[in-house]
């Protein structure tokens, strides 16, 4: 057992306290403290529930005493993002307009984390409500990579990325409506998750992004995710060995550019998949068309949801959010039902690759993250997008509504990079056990991260 309690697995912690080795107050405690040591620097919590955190570890230690029934989570310190509403707690959406919101109900999502005996330390950090790639707002300041605190950690659940990166929880929920698990996981090193839509409901929770979006696990191992994914759809999913696959290689999805090291890291997992006996063969799938159904229902839901908001709080709003329901409120309504009517078809479209293929393999993201408000206008020396050019390979994986991953694959100019690896609907668990034969293939160091880190004015503590 480590002398660090943090850098324990589900599994490690859930034993342990079987055992009587550790006890979950005990462990809460260590991630209560060394939250209070490096939170100020990394700026991962917008909310630390420690009193609610040590109420729910004293719970589960009682029931671990008693030899009564305990959860998959039982125990296990978990960071919640701030789109999910945890009674009694402030829920801001990344918003200072509901910065003194307080959720009267657990939305379905931390309603089941609850159930499993998962101890809550905090809310994290996300763009005003879920609108952005990065995890900038008015709340404070902007959440650090723990690899680099003056980059990017990506968004919109970039305060749950960098909470499990600088070993703030053992595992966090985030939510993906266009990229936001994956985006931020691949930038901070770690593992994320995004499930089949549909399969993970947020019953009376928040509403954004609603034809795109689903929570998802972010952890240090896919073991992890596991766990946390079973918890999150009432399942038990199970590790089982994978015979030969079809495995679709796009290295340069639509085209677009990518950091080289980038490349390179995502090579290097062809490798490890054709060494593993699998069918790696080139493909250029038809992705393109995606933001001509996610831009206009996105923006459809916002102006739906909050549009009230720029007559009474415009002021209160960020550029980004108020820019989007400025451009949602005299959108013409014909660009939503054309993106209605061609939802379904790019999700046909998008199913037949599986035809051909059991997965794919492409990028996370074109660029390792970057400075902290400075989106590339260039990868590898050719113009892109602002708005997408970093990160423009998730998002079409939402509005297919398929199941996707972000393995980490390596470093590039010492920052973490990730491999995307997608599947057909409800090949959830084909992509969870690929991932992992990667992730055991690979060998990295999941807390790389937290070890070489040093927060600019306070030392961390011994590790």
């Amino acid at each position: 057992m480590p002398d660090d309690l943090t850098r324990l697995s589900v599994a490690q912690l859930t034993a342990a306290y079987r055992s009587r080795e550790l006890s979950p107050v005990e462990v809460t405690r260590a991630f209560l403290d060394r939250i209070d040591q490096v939170n100020g620097e990394v700026h991962s919590y917008v909310t630390v529930t420690g009193e609610l955190a040590l109420e729910q570890a004293a719970a589960a230690e009682s029931r671990y005493a008693a030899d009564e029934p305990v959860g998959p989570l039982d125990g296990v310190p978990t960071s919640v993002k701030d789109a999910f509403h945890i009674a009694g707690t402030p829920a801001t959406l990344g918003s200072v307009v509901f910065r003194d919101l307080v959720s009267v109900h657990d939305s379905g999502v931390v309603r089941r984390l609850r159930s499993s005996g998962a101890v809550f330390l905090g809310k994290t950090n996300t763009a005003e409500f879920g609108q952005s790639a990065t995890s900038e707002n008015l709340l404070g300041p902007d959440t650090g990579n723990p690899w680099d605190l003056t980059r990017t950690p990506g968004g919109s659940s970039g305060g749950a990325a960098a909470s499990v990166a600088a070993r703030l929880a053992a595992v966090a929920v985030g939510s993906d409506g266009g990229g936001s698990i994956r985006i931020p996981a691949a930038f901070c090193g770690i593992y994320g998750f995004k499930p089949t839509i549909g399969t993970v409901p947020d019953e009376k929770g928040f509403r954004g992004m609603t034809d795109f979006v689903t929570a998802g696990p972010m952890t240090t191992t896919v073991d992890d995710a596991r766990t946390l994914l079973g918890v999150l759809t009432d399942s038990s999913p199970q590790r089982t060995r994978t015979g030969r696959l079809r495995i679709g290689y796009c290295a340069h999805p639509e085209g677009r550019p990518v950091d080289p090291g980038v490349s390179a890291g995502v090579e290097k997992v062809a490798q490890v998949l054709a060494a593993q006996g699998h069918d790696v063969t080139p493909v250029d799938p038809p992705l393109e068309g995606w933001n001509d159904v996610f831009g206009p229902l996105v923006l459809a839901d916002e102006h739906r949801e909050r549009g009230n908001l720029l007559a009474s709080n415009a002021d209160q709003l960020t550029p980004y959010a108020r820019a989007a329901l400025r451009a949602a409120a005299v959108m013409d309504p014909a660009d939503v039902e054309r993106a209605e009517a061609l939802l379904p078809l790019y999700r046909q479209r998008i199913a037949r690759i599986f035809d051909d293929v059991d997965l794919l393999l492409l990028p996370s993201n074109a660029t390792p993250a970057f400075p902290l408000g400075k989106r590339p206008t260039h990868v590898d020396s050719t113009a892109v997008d602002k708005l997408w050019g970093a990160f423009p390979f998730a998002v079409p994986f939402n509005v297919a509504g398929v199941p996707a991953a972000t393995v980490p694959c390596g470093l590039a100019d010492g920052l973490p990079v990730g491999a995307q690896l997608v599947g057909p609907s409800g090949a959830d668990a084909l992509i969870l056990d690929v991932s992992q034969d990667v992730e055991e293939a690979l060998g990295l160091d999941p807390f790389v991260a937290a070890a070489r880190w040093a927060p600019r004015s306070t030392a961390v503590p011994a590790l």
